[in-house]
């Protein structure tokens, strides 16, 4: 599958906003997080302003005010049990 099937496929903001949940599964440090999640992913959470730059040696990204915000929304949202 080339990439612009690939993105004529899948919703790429609903991929973002599942990598961006999942990000909660690493917090450290207040608001760092692992960053091994898809590049194209991470690269489109930092555009958004969500997420520091990816690019570079360090292993983990921050998260901005808004990306935690979300983050911890978005992980609430996807993932929670039902409330019974």
């Amino acid at each position: 599958m080339t990439r612009e099937e690939f993105e004529r496929t899948y919703d790429l903001d609903r991929i973002d906003d599942a990598v961006l949940a999942l990000l909660q599964l690493t917090l450290h440090d207040i608001n760092r997080a692992w960053k091994g999640h898809d590049w194209g992913a991470l690269g489109r959470l930092h555009d958004k302003g969500l997420i520091g730059d990816p690019v570079g040696k360090v292993k983990s990204v921050w998260l901005t005010e808004e990306g935690m915000e979300r983050s911890a929304a978005l992980f609430e949202q996807l993932f929670a049990r039902p409330k019974a």
